[in-house]
This record gives structure tokens, C-alpha cells and sequence, in this order.
């Protein structure tokens, strides 16, 4: 124990940078606007909780293979099309897109309009099939 006291006092500008970015990582993941869930938590939160699955992607790529009943509202249009997204406020909305990158920021727009329960799915829709879990064209 006095090896790391020691450390801290030989290395504080290494310690401090540490906690810096201990401290923003916790900052930023807090600001996103949902929940990171694997696939087959998503089948989940389907199943059980009647929650319904957003795709994000663009319509070429949605109509190429996507999950069994989600919806599709492209990344780019999701505040002119919040309003079709609206009766499931109270539900839980699965958003999913490419690899997950655009997912938590249309997640802070929805949860700015009022979405309750949002999370998104890690890996995206290449996650979905790196699972081997079947889409439908």
C-alpha cells in the first residue's frame, strides 16, 4: 500500500491524467441518452416487455436485411419523424444502427422528447449478425 502512495507521489502528473479521464469517460457514457443492451437482451426487452426495435440505417441498407418487426427512421430524419415514434414513449425502444455510433446520439434526441425507456444495441445491426441471429429482407 505505500508503493502506491509512493507511485502517486513520484508520477502525479500520470495519476492525475488518469483520474481525468476516469472522471470524463463516466461524464460523457452519463450524457448519453440510452442504455447499451446486447442482442439478445434486445430479443428480450422485445418479447417480454412489448418493446419495439428502431433502425436507424438508411433505407437502402434497411431493405438489404434488418430484424424481424423493427422499424425504420433514418438517423437523418428521426426529429422530422418523432411524431410515429410517439406512441411508444412508454415502452422500451431499441435503437439500433451500423455498428452503434449514431444509436446514443438519437437516443439523447428522444429522450429530449420525452422517451422513457431507450437503450441501444451494442455492435449495432453488424452485432445482430455477428450473433448469428437471423434478418429478413
Amino acid at each position: 500500500m505505500d508503493r502506491i502512495f509512493e507511485f502517486a507521489a513520484n508520477h502525479y502528473i500520470l495519476v492525475s491524467a488518469f483520474f481525468l479521464l476516469w472522471t470524463a469517460f463516466f461524464y460523457t457514457e452519463s450524457r448519453r441518452g440510452s442504455r447499451p443492451v446486447s442482442p439478445q437482451m434486445a430479443t428480450t426487452l422485445v418479447n417480454r416487455n412489448d418493446g419495439v426495435i428502431v433502425d436507424l440505417r438508411d433505407e437502402d441498407d434497411f431493405r438489404k436485411g434488418h430484424i424481424a418487426g423493427s422499424i425504420n427512421v433514418p438517423y437523418g430524419k428521426i426529429s422530422d419523424r418523432v411524431s410515429e415514434l410517439a406512441r411508444y414513449k412508454d415502452k422500451p425502444v431499441i435503437l439500433v444502427c451500423s455498428l452503434g455510433s449514431h444509436a446514443s446520439l438519437a437516443g439523447r434526441q428522444l429522450k429530449n422528447e420525452g422517451f422513457i425507456e431507450l437503450h441501444r444495441m451494442r455492435g449495432g445491426i453488424q452485432g445482430w449478425r455477428n450473433d448469428n441471429l437471423p434478418v429478413v429482407k
